[in-house]
């Protein structure tokens, strides 16, 4: 062990690395079916011309958490079984997916890193994961110098600016998901067809017009709960904010919604949280209006339901989530839910409040107690890189997940979604140059996008990462304040909505709450600083 340690250690202090993974490959690797004594060799060059070699001889099992339900209809196993055959001849590695399932799902991927669990990558995001919370926890491995050793092409491909917005006290935590073409606005999916039946002949843009939507499901669609939300989602308070300011949220967890937000774009540094003003009374009160008026389950507090799946049975009216899961779901729905045109209420329409996404929306990192970074590195430098490896990860085997026609990806004949449907959920490094473009993509998709590139602005927190060191009391206490009473608030369960939020601002105050947005003044004026001073 002593003696791969040093060889390891000896790669990784060379200055400047290329390194082609794919190219060296022995062909002895998968010969004989022998696993542990299989030798992958990579050749890591440095600039001047001196050769040294990874040692890939010892067989590793690599982890990677993604986020979503393990899938149960077979084809998951299939596609694993040819793309680790593929690690294995190339880097003498299988690959292993942890599922953090949906039920619980914040609480879940917090605990597993908080616990110690030796994870080798993980699924990460700055702005839904948690991320910067947990670096600053120690939950991650500092990557600087081992990328450029052992994921080579992703290591030059990522420019040097976008790496500065992975950093936390100047270090690489993550590998961003930066050359993927996304939108991941979130909103409302509807149906076209039960709109134009309620007489809504316009796209909706605003949540008056949606609550004439809901009220038509629940007075002419028998069986159909209006909106199947259950309790653990928290996505309609975000989406009121978005819809009703100008607010940007600022990447600073106070668990189950954000508390804390820019005041706007032309105000970026200036801390507000519309929890204070009217913005959050009149969410509350239509929020109980619409609980009173049974828009969602009586038990929504407990309802563990998938709302999306209930959604694609016809059994509910909406799904809440963003720009990219709609386009997925028009195609699915018009064979599930022939007719039902589904539609897209982004909840930046109202006023044109939209910000690009972050680059670390959607990322990559290697656990602080893995015992492979190495390998998992390489795993993952081919999973980004390599064309094979990333379709069979992202699309499944060719000819039963999909075929390609006249360059792009349609389903096969006589493909079933129950039977035939795989899915990985990697969102930590998709990139354009290996996608194939979706034939079956909805007609509407680039008048979509060309909307929201006419009022999109720059995403401005990139690289700011609170430091929450001088109030960590205060956002503890904060955080469980929000996921006790904050429930009952945004599905209208709490009695009356004007002193339920008087009481919930009275328990965040008690619980430090100014002191908290003062240290974030602080902080984003040192971030206008230096943010300025780079320019």
């Amino acid at each position: 062990m002593m003696k791969k340690k040093k060889k390891v250690l000896g790669v990784a202090l060379a200055a400047t690395l290329a390194v082609s993974l794919t190219a060296c490959t022995t062909p002895s690797s998968t010969d004989k079916g022998s696993t542990d004594k299989a030798t992958t060799t990579a050749a890591a060059t440095a600039a001047g011309g001196a050769t040294a070699k990874i040692d890939t001889s010892e067989f590793q099992t690599i982890s990677y958490v993604m986020l979503g339900d393990k899938p149960k209809n077979g084809q998951f196993e299939k596609v694993m079984e040819k793309l680790n055959a593929i690690l294995k001849q190339k880097v003498n590695a299988k690959l292993e997916i942890k599922w953090v399932e949906w039920a619980d799902w914040q609480t879940k991927y917090n605990l597993l890193l908080a616990s110690g669990e030796p994870v080798d990558l993980i699924t990460v995001a700055t702005d839904w994961l948690d991320t910067w919370q947990n670096a600053q926890k120690g939950a991650f491995q500092p990557l600087d110098k081992l990328l450029p050793v052992y994921a080579p092409l992703t290591w030059k491909e990522v420019p040097p600016e976008n790496w500065a917005e992975t950093k936390y006290k100047n270090q690489i935590m993550l590998i961003p998901e930066d050359h993927y073409t996304q939108w991941v606005n979130h909103g409302f999916l509807y149906r076209g067809d039960w709109a134009k039946e309620f007489g809504i002949t316009s796209p909706i843009k605003d949540w008056k017009t949606m609550e004439t939507y809901f009220q038509g499901v629940k007075d002419k669609k028998p069986g159909v709960v209006p909106w199947d939300a259950n309790g653990t989602a928290a996505g309609n308070i975000a989406g009121y904010i978005n819809s009703y300011t100008d607010a940007i949220e600022l990447p600073i967890s106070t668990g189950l919604f954000g508390l804390v937000y820019g005041k706007s774009y032309d105000e970026k540094y200036k801390a507000y949280s519309p929890i204070l003003d009217d913005t959050f009374v009149n969410f509350a009160k239509m929020m109980k209006d619409w609980g009173d008026k049974g828009f969602w389950r009586e038990d929504v507090l407990n309802y563990k339901g998938d709302n999306r799946s209930e959604l694609e049975a016809g059994k509910s009216s909406v799904d809440q989530h963003h720009t990219q899961t709609f386009l997925g779901e028009r195609i699915k729905m018009d064979k599930l839910q022939p007719g039902s045109d589904l539609q897209f209420f982004p909840f930046s329409a109202t006023r044109n409040n939209l910000v690009s996404m972050s680059i670390t929306h959607g990322g990559t990192s290697i656990g602080a107690k893995s015992k492979h970074p190495e390998r998992a590195l390489m795993v993952y430098d081919l999973i980004r890189q390599d064309p094979e490896v990333y379709r069979l990860m992202n699309y499944g085997l060719e000819g039963v997940q999909y075929v390609v026609k006249d360059g792009k990806r349609y389903r096969p004949d006589g493909y079933d979604v129950q039977r035939d449907d795989f899915y990985t959920d990697f969102w930590g490094g998709r990139i354009d140059k290996n996608e194939i473009p979706d034939g079956n993509d909805w007609v509407g998709k680039g008048d979509l996008y060309a909307s929201y590139d006419k009022v999109k602005k720059a995403y401005p927190y990139g690289r700011f990462v609170f430091d929450k060191a001088p109030v960590t009391n205060e956002l503890t206490a904060i955080t469980q304040i929000v996921g006790q009473m904050g429930p009952a608030i945004l599905y209208g369960k709490a009695g009356d909505p004007v002193k339920a939020v008087d009481d919930f601002r009275a328990k965040l105050k008690a619980a430090g709450f100014d002191k908290l947005m003062t240290e974030i003044q602080k902080q984003l004026d040192a971030f206008k600083t230096t943010v300025e001073s780079s320019k």
